[in-house]
Protein backbone atom coordinates (compact mmCIF):
# COMPACT_ATOMS: atom_id res chain seq x y z
CA UNK A 1 0.00 0.00 0.00
CA UNK A 2 1.32 3.50 -0.99
CA UNK A 3 2.36 5.63 1.93
CA UNK A 4 0.52 8.84 2.45
CA UNK A 5 2.56 11.89 1.56
CA UNK A 6 3.04 14.60 4.14
CA UNK A 7 0.71 17.56 3.67
CA UNK A 8 3.38 19.84 2.19
CA UNK A 9 4.42 17.24 -0.39
CA UNK A 10 0.82 16.69 -1.43
CA UNK A 11 0.38 20.45 -1.94
CA UNK A 12 3.56 20.62 -4.01
CA UNK A 13 2.29 17.77 -6.13
CA UNK A 14 -0.96 19.58 -6.83
CA UNK A 15 0.97 22.76 -7.73
CA UNK A 16 3.10 20.74 -10.13
CA UNK A 17 -0.03 19.40 -11.82
CA UNK A 18 -1.35 22.94 -12.23
CA UNK A 19 1.98 24.00 -13.73
CA UNK A 20 1.52 21.36 -16.45
CA UNK A 21 -1.86 22.81 -17.42
CA UNK A 22 -2.10 23.92 -21.04
CA UNK A 23 -5.05 25.81 -22.54
CA UNK A 24 -6.96 23.70 -25.05
CA UNK A 25 -8.95 24.74 -28.08
CA UNK A 26 -12.67 24.16 -27.41
CA UNK A 27 -13.98 20.94 -28.89
CA UNK A 28 -17.53 22.06 -29.55
CA UNK A 29 -18.46 24.30 -32.45
CA UNK A 30 -20.17 26.71 -30.06
CA UNK A 31 -17.06 26.94 -27.88
CA UNK A 32 -14.83 27.50 -30.90
CA UNK A 33 -17.10 30.29 -32.14
CA UNK A 34 -16.95 32.00 -28.76
CA UNK A 35 -13.17 31.67 -28.65
CA UNK A 36 -12.84 33.27 -32.10
CA UNK A 37 -15.18 36.08 -31.07
CA UNK A 38 -13.15 36.69 -27.91
CA UNK A 39 -9.93 36.90 -29.93
CA UNK A 40 -11.55 39.33 -32.39
CA UNK A 41 -12.82 41.57 -29.60
CA UNK A 42 -9.36 41.59 -27.98
CA UNK A 43 -7.78 42.59 -31.31
CA UNK A 44 -10.29 45.40 -31.84
CA UNK A 45 -9.72 46.74 -28.32
CA UNK A 46 -5.94 46.58 -28.74
CA UNK A 47 -5.97 48.35 -32.13
CA UNK A 48 -8.62 50.97 -31.32
CA UNK A 49 -6.21 53.55 -29.82
CA UNK A 50 -3.82 53.35 -32.77
CA UNK A 51 -6.75 53.61 -35.20
CA UNK A 52 -7.96 56.72 -33.39
CA UNK A 53 -4.51 58.34 -33.61
CA UNK A 54 -4.18 57.64 -37.32
CA UNK A 55 -7.67 58.96 -38.10
CA UNK A 56 -7.07 62.18 -36.15
CA UNK A 57 -3.52 62.87 -37.32
CA UNK A 58 -2.92 61.52 -40.84
CA UNK A 59 -4.39 64.52 -42.68
CA UNK A 60 -2.17 66.86 -40.63
CA UNK A 61 1.23 65.36 -41.40
CA UNK A 62 3.60 67.71 -43.20
CA UNK A 63 7.28 68.18 -44.07
CA UNK A 64 9.41 71.21 -43.27
CA UNK A 65 8.85 72.31 -46.87
CA UNK A 66 5.04 72.22 -46.89
CA UNK A 67 4.23 72.88 -43.23
CA UNK A 68 1.67 75.65 -42.82
CA UNK A 69 2.86 78.99 -41.49
CA UNK A 70 2.16 79.10 -37.75
CA UNK A 71 3.50 81.36 -35.05
CA UNK A 72 4.87 78.55 -32.89
CA UNK A 73 6.87 75.38 -33.48
CA UNK A 74 6.82 72.93 -30.60
CA UNK A 75 9.70 70.50 -30.10
CA UNK A 76 9.36 67.53 -27.73
CA UNK A 77 12.32 66.32 -25.68
CA UNK A 78 13.99 63.03 -26.59
CA UNK A 79 16.82 62.52 -24.15
CA UNK A 80 20.30 63.86 -23.53
CA UNK A 81 23.70 62.27 -24.03
CA UNK A 82 26.29 63.70 -21.66
CA UNK A 83 24.25 66.86 -21.30
CA UNK A 84 23.70 67.39 -25.02
CA UNK A 85 20.72 66.49 -27.22
CA UNK A 86 20.64 62.87 -28.32
CA UNK A 87 20.85 62.29 -32.10
CA UNK A 88 17.07 61.89 -32.22
CA UNK A 89 16.50 65.15 -30.36
CA UNK A 90 19.13 66.93 -32.46
CA UNK A 91 17.25 65.98 -35.62
CA UNK A 92 14.05 67.43 -34.18
CA UNK A 93 15.81 70.66 -33.32
CA UNK A 94 17.39 70.90 -36.79
CA UNK A 95 13.92 70.60 -38.33
CA UNK A 96 12.56 73.32 -36.01
CA UNK A 97 15.47 75.60 -36.91
CA UNK A 98 14.73 74.97 -40.58
CA UNK A 99 11.11 76.00 -40.02
CA UNK A 100 12.29 79.19 -38.34
CA UNK A 101 14.84 80.07 -41.03
CA UNK A 102 12.23 79.42 -43.69
CA UNK A 103 9.82 81.89 -42.10
CA UNK A 104 7.28 79.19 -41.26
CA UNK A 105 7.35 79.94 -37.51
CA UNK A 106 8.24 82.93 -35.33
CA UNK A 107 8.92 81.21 -32.00
CA UNK A 108 10.12 77.76 -30.93
CA UNK A 109 8.72 76.20 -27.74
CA UNK A 110 11.04 73.51 -26.39
CA UNK A 111 9.34 71.18 -23.93
CA UNK A 112 11.15 68.55 -21.92
CA UNK A 113 12.18 67.12 -18.59
CA UNK A 114 13.95 69.13 -15.90
CA UNK A 115 12.70 67.13 -12.92
CA UNK A 116 16.18 66.96 -11.40
CA UNK A 117 18.98 69.49 -11.26
CA UNK A 118 21.52 67.48 -13.24
CA UNK A 119 19.14 66.76 -16.13
CA UNK A 120 17.88 69.75 -18.12
CA UNK A 121 16.44 68.98 -21.55
CA UNK A 122 15.01 72.45 -22.31
CA UNK A 123 18.26 74.32 -21.69
CA UNK A 124 20.21 71.83 -23.81
CA UNK A 125 17.62 72.24 -26.56
CA UNK A 126 17.86 76.03 -26.32
CA UNK A 127 21.64 75.92 -26.66
CA UNK A 128 21.42 73.67 -29.72
CA UNK A 129 18.85 75.92 -31.40
CA UNK A 130 21.03 78.97 -30.85
CA UNK A 131 23.87 77.11 -32.56
CA UNK A 132 21.46 76.50 -35.46
CA UNK A 133 20.82 80.22 -35.83
CA UNK A 134 17.62 80.67 -33.83
CA UNK A 135 17.87 83.83 -31.67
CA UNK A 136 17.61 83.25 -27.94
CA UNK A 137 14.66 85.64 -27.61
CA UNK A 138 12.68 83.47 -30.05
CA UNK A 139 13.05 80.34 -27.89
CA UNK A 140 10.69 79.58 -24.99
CA UNK A 141 11.33 76.76 -22.51
CA UNK A 142 8.82 74.50 -20.80
CA UNK A 143 10.69 72.73 -18.01
CA UNK A 144 7.80 70.42 -17.01
CA UNK A 145 7.05 68.59 -20.25
CA UNK A 146 7.40 65.19 -18.60
CA UNK A 147 5.40 63.35 -21.27
CA UNK A 148 3.51 64.15 -24.45
CA UNK A 149 0.19 64.83 -22.75
CA UNK A 150 1.79 67.12 -20.18
CA UNK A 151 3.58 69.05 -22.92
CA UNK A 152 0.39 69.55 -24.93
CA UNK A 153 -1.76 70.61 -21.98
CA UNK A 154 0.88 72.98 -20.64
CA UNK A 155 1.42 74.51 -24.10
CA UNK A 156 -2.28 75.37 -24.18
CA UNK A 157 -3.03 76.25 -20.56
CA UNK A 158 0.27 77.69 -19.36
CA UNK A 159 1.79 79.23 -22.50
CA UNK A 160 -1.42 80.09 -24.35
CA UNK A 161 -0.57 78.24 -27.58
CA UNK A 162 -3.62 77.92 -29.84
CA UNK A 163 -1.87 76.80 -33.05
CA UNK A 164 1.44 75.08 -33.58
CA UNK A 165 3.61 72.95 -35.81
CA UNK A 166 4.78 69.96 -33.78
CA UNK A 167 8.23 68.52 -34.44
CA UNK A 168 9.20 64.98 -33.46
CA UNK A 169 10.10 61.62 -35.02
CA UNK A 170 7.74 59.92 -37.44
CA UNK A 171 6.86 57.12 -35.02
CA UNK A 172 5.73 59.69 -32.41
CA UNK A 173 4.17 62.45 -34.48
CA UNK A 174 0.65 61.01 -34.74
CA UNK A 175 0.34 60.62 -30.99
CA UNK A 176 1.64 64.16 -30.50
CA UNK A 177 -0.89 65.60 -32.97
CA UNK A 178 -3.79 63.63 -31.51
CA UNK A 179 -3.02 64.65 -27.94
CA UNK A 180 -2.34 68.32 -28.72
CA UNK A 181 -5.58 68.54 -30.68
CA UNK A 182 -7.38 66.96 -27.74
CA UNK A 183 -5.78 69.59 -25.50
CA UNK A 184 -7.23 72.34 -27.73
CA UNK A 185 -4.31 73.16 -30.03
CA UNK A 186 -4.84 73.39 -33.79
CA UNK A 187 -1.78 71.25 -34.51
CA UNK A 188 0.05 70.11 -37.62
CA UNK A 189 3.07 67.85 -37.39
CA UNK A 190 6.45 67.40 -39.02
CA UNK A 191 7.68 63.84 -38.67
CA UNK A 192 11.47 63.88 -38.74
CA UNK A 193 13.25 61.03 -40.52
CA UNK A 194 15.54 58.79 -38.47
CA UNK A 195 17.94 55.93 -39.05
CA UNK A 196 16.18 52.62 -38.46
CA UNK A 197 18.46 51.54 -35.65
CA UNK A 198 17.67 49.83 -32.33
CA UNK A 199 16.36 53.09 -30.87
CA UNK A 200 13.98 53.54 -33.80
CA UNK A 201 12.59 50.02 -33.44
CA UNK A 202 12.25 50.52 -29.69
CA UNK A 203 10.40 53.78 -30.27
CA UNK A 204 8.06 52.20 -32.79
CA UNK A 205 7.30 49.30 -30.48
CA UNK A 206 6.78 51.63 -27.54
CA UNK A 207 4.19 53.58 -29.52
CA UNK A 208 1.95 50.50 -29.69
CA UNK A 209 1.65 50.56 -25.91
CA UNK A 210 1.76 54.36 -25.59
CA UNK A 211 -1.31 54.57 -27.83
CA UNK A 212 -3.38 53.02 -25.06
CA UNK A 213 -2.25 55.63 -22.53
CA UNK A 214 -2.86 58.36 -25.08
CA UNK A 215 -6.43 57.19 -25.55
CA UNK A 216 -6.98 57.21 -21.78
CA UNK A 217 -5.51 60.71 -21.55
CA UNK A 218 -7.85 61.86 -24.31
CA UNK A 219 -10.88 60.38 -22.55
CA UNK A 220 -10.15 61.39 -18.95
CA UNK A 221 -7.99 64.48 -19.64
CA UNK A 222 -5.95 64.42 -16.43
CA UNK A 223 -4.03 67.44 -15.20
CA UNK A 224 -0.29 67.41 -15.95
CA UNK A 225 2.14 66.32 -13.25
CA UNK A 226 2.85 70.01 -12.73
CA UNK A 227 0.56 72.77 -13.98
CA UNK A 228 1.60 75.95 -12.22
CA UNK A 229 0.80 79.57 -13.11
CA UNK A 230 0.50 80.95 -16.62
CA UNK A 231 3.73 82.09 -18.25
CA UNK A 232 4.02 85.00 -20.72
CA UNK A 233 7.03 83.61 -22.62
CA UNK A 234 5.25 82.90 -25.92
CA UNK A 235 3.37 86.21 -25.91
CA UNK A 236 6.53 88.18 -25.18
CA UNK A 237 8.56 86.34 -27.83
CA UNK A 238 5.85 86.91 -30.43
CA UNK A 239 5.73 90.61 -29.47
CA UNK A 240 9.48 90.90 -30.12
CA UNK A 241 9.08 89.07 -33.42
CA UNK A 242 6.30 91.46 -34.51
CA UNK A 243 8.38 94.47 -33.52
CA UNK A 244 11.32 93.16 -35.50
CA UNK A 245 9.14 92.58 -38.57
CA UNK A 246 7.84 96.16 -38.44
CA UNK A 247 11.31 97.72 -38.51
Amino acid sequence: MREKQPGRLRRLGRIGQLGRFRPRWPRTRRGQRRAVQAVMVACVVALAPATWMYSVADARLRTTADAPAQQVAMVFGAGLWQGKPSPYLANRLKAAAELYRGGKVKVVLVTGDNSREEYDEPDAMRTYLREQGVPDERIVSDFAGFDTWDSCVRAKKIFGVDRAVLVTQGFHIRRAIALCRTAGIDAYGVGVDAVHDATWYYGGTREVFAAGKAALDAVFRPDPHFLGPKEPGIEEALGKALAADER
